[in-house]
Formats: structure tokens, C-alpha cells, sequence
């Protein structure tokens, strides 16, 4: 068993100075924590895997493809191989927990 403390994670993700923290990395998937400050751009592109967003905390929008849809704690999104995707108009801290399968390369 692997069990995490977000808390944890965001200290370490903070420490290392990044907005994602890998965390977790098994055969079939990954997970991370990632960080958008109130304001911040989200520089992501595409990414080659599916992933799925949860959000811990934090308020924003996201447009996944041509569909745009306002997030907060609590909000799931799952997000399509190869789709275009991006956080914008984040008006509270964003953390968000991301799981990728296949595992994020």
C-alpha cells in the first residue's frame, strides 16, 4: 500500500518549486499534485495519455476541446488523449489531483 497526505504533497511540491509534483508512478497510470495561483496561466498543452482532474481546492475555468466549464473543490474532468485542455480565469489558488494512464512520460 502507497498512502499520501495532501498537506504532504503540497509542502513538497512548494519546496521543489513547481507547479506539479509526481507522486505516484505504477505500470498503468500516475498521479500528481498540480498548482495554479489566483491569476496564474496555465502553460500545459495536449497530453498523450487520458487523465482525469479532481479538484482539491481552488476556483477556476477549464476548457477541454470546445467545451468550457467552471471548476471548484470537489469538480472531476476527464480529459481525452491528445485533447487540447487548459485552467484559465482562476480566480482562488487552484490544487488539483491528476492521475494520467498510462502512466505520464
Amino acid at each position: 500500500m502507497k498512502a499520501f497526505r495532501l498537506d504532504e504533497l503540497e509542502a513538497e511540491r512548494a519546496a521543489n518549486e513547481g507547479a506539479y509534483l509526481q507522486f505516484l508512478r505504477e505500470r498503468n497510470m500516475s498521479a500528481g499534485l498540480y498548482a495554479l495561483d489566483a491569476g496564474d496561466t496555465d502553460p500545459q498543452g495536449p497530453h498523450a495519455q487520458d487523465e482525469i482532474y479532481f479538484v482539491v481546492s481552488g476556483r477556476a475555468a477549464i476548457t477541454v476541446g470546445d467545451e468550457t466549464t467552471e471548476v471548484g473543490r470537489g469538480s472531476v474532468v476527464y480529459v481525452p488523449a491528445n485533447t487540447v485542455h487548459r485552467f484559465h480565469h482562476i480566480s482562488e489558488d487552484l490544487r488539483v489531483l491528476v492521475v494520467f494512464s498510462p502512466p505520464e512520460s
